[in-house]
């Protein structure tokens, strides 16, 4: 799936290539001055990984991958914009939390946009293509979760029509503050395809 923004971007899965790419998104992204509210990892932690994991990363969360797919936003001058990554929960597992997956959910992570790319609904666009992608994985909804004190992010994902479905758990870096759950329900047109 490959789409062109009305600004140029081409919306994409990414390609094992790309593994040195969503090495440097990523890196970028944990500099980002709310990263300690948006990612459990540190830019330590990433930058200390061998390239196997980045290299096994893009082929796990590639455009072959039936699990899932990190789309990317490329500009017209060939820098990526942004990024986000779409997971399939399947029924009968469990979560990243531990708790049980009842019905098959897309679960939306490591989302981020460049600042300089910010403000042109490119956000928007990424999502259009995680959510199409989860649909046609037969992804009865789409999640995420956001930190209670991360108030844009909140923002631009209830603009996109996510909803905060009450689920509150603890951040994994810091029990004292709360994540929310934010959701997203299959829409009924996509029943037919």
């Amino acid at each position: 799936m490959t789409a062109v923004t009305r600004n140029g971007y081409v919306v994409r899965a990414i390609r094992p290539a790309d593994w040195e790419r969503v090495k440097q998104l990523r890196l970028d992204a944990l500099r980002d001055p709310v990263a300690h509210l948006a990612f459990l990892e540190t830019y330590e932690n990433a930058a200390s990984k061998p390239d196997a994991f980045w290299q096994d990363r893009a082929v796990g969360s590639g455009a072959d991958s039936t699990a899932a797919h990190q789309f990317i936003a490329e500009a017209p001058d060939g820098t990526w914009g942004g990024s986000v990554t779409v997971l399939i929960e399947e029924p009968g597992t469990r979560d990243w939390a531990g708790n049980p997956v009842e019905r098959r959910t897309g679960h939306a992570v490591g989302v981020y946009v460049r600042p300089e790319h910010r403000g042109n609904g490119l956000i928007e666009e990424l999502f259009a293509a995680g959510l199409a992608w989860a649909w046609q994985r037969d992804a009865e909804r789409v999640r995420l979760f956001v930190h209670e004190d991360n108030a844009r992010a909140q923002s631009v994902y209830r603009r996109i029509g996510f909803a905060p479905s009450g689920l509150v758990l603890p951040f994994a870096k810091d029990e004292i503050a709360n994540e929310l759950e934010f959701v997203l329900a299959r829409p009924s047109w996509t029943a037919d395809g």
